[in-house]
């Protein structure tokens, strides 16, 4: 999936290093840099591929989704806003299925900027009654960096719900978590991770309300450490469906659970709070290297 996304026909050459070009019906914004490569949905602001040179993908995406036009992509890193989960409809908020536009973008020698823009409108305020503008920035290098941005009077929750590319999840591990965590497989009954450590022997679905500011993926069979530094965040959220949900989504290949893990930077307990000259954030770093 990864390559077919650079191996799409140009429809437009924005920069030498940047082109627009569509999957299906979604117009995909390609980083093609000498350092670096990586793909952003207008539809959502969605990075849906990072893969610093010399590395192999670091972002998951399933095989199966469906690239319509308001129809949720599967994998990447859905920007769920202005709400997480089912707090309202459609789930994750409306702001990954909606198109956002490109409204500035640079580059050098090391990395590619983008920025795009997501502003309050007449079809928002179906689902939301607030005045807003969403500015969603990336900077692609041998790090990956996105910033999500809210301007405007209101609360709200939200997620940057990476999925990340794994060899076998029956290896992976994820520490720097924290201890307190909320349990949604088992009803959001609250347990205790020891040591802040997450291994995925079936389905999880948990809500970690005091995590460390960097989580840590250990891949063991695929001989990397993925590390995920969280800012201006409550909590973390580690998913992964297991067999037996991977198996009932429409959107998601059988056995796509053995090859992704998400580990989410969020605000969910706690509301990220915009207001007048302050705009609310949400941030993440993603970092790769080889494990010792």
């Amino acid at each position: 999936m990864n390559e077919k996304l650079f191996s799409l026909p140009v429809a437009d050459q924005i920069t030498p290093y940047i082109s627009l070009r569509l999957m299906g019906e979604l117009p995909v914004v390609v980083i093609a840099h000498p350092k670096v490569r990586a793909a952003v949905t207008l539809q959502g602001a969605q990075l849906v591929a990072w893969q610093p040179s010399g590395e192999k993908p670091v972002i998951w995406l399933s095989e199966k989704t469906a690239w319509t036009s308001g129809k949720a992509i599967r994998g990447g890193v859905p920007v769920c806003w202005p709400w997480f989960g089912p707090a309202g409809e459609p789930a994750h908020g409306f702001a990954r299925s909606l198109p956002w536009t490109l409204s500035a973008h640079d580059e050098n020698e090391e990395s590619v900027m983008l920025t795009l823009t997501l502003e309050s409108s007449e079809q928002t305020k179906k689902f939301w009654p607030h005045d807003f503008m969403l500015f969603a920035r990336f900077r692609f290098s041998d790090r990956c960096e996105i910033e999500l941005e809210a301007h405007g009077d209101f609360e709200a929750t939200g997620a940057l719900h990476t999925y990340f590319a794994v060899e076998d999840i029956a290896g992976v591990e994820v520490s720097g978590l924290g201890q307190p965590y909320i349990d949604k497989v088992k009803e959001n009954a609250e347990g205790r991770a020891e040591n802040g450590r997450q291994t995925y022997p079936d389905r999880v679905d948990r809500i970690f309300t005091q995590p460390e500011d960097c989580s840590t993926i250990h891949d063991t069979a695929g001989n990397r450490l993925i590390e995920v530094y969280h800012h201006y965040h409550s909590d973390v959220v580690t998913w992964n469906p297991g067999p037996a949900l991977s198996c009932s989504m429409s959107d998601m290949a059988n056995e796509g659970y053995k090859s992704m893990v998400c580990v989410e930077t969020a605000h969910v307990t706690q509301p990220m709070v915009s207001a007048g000259e302050s705009p609310a954030r949400l941030a993440t770093t993603i970092k790769v290297r080889k494990r010792a």
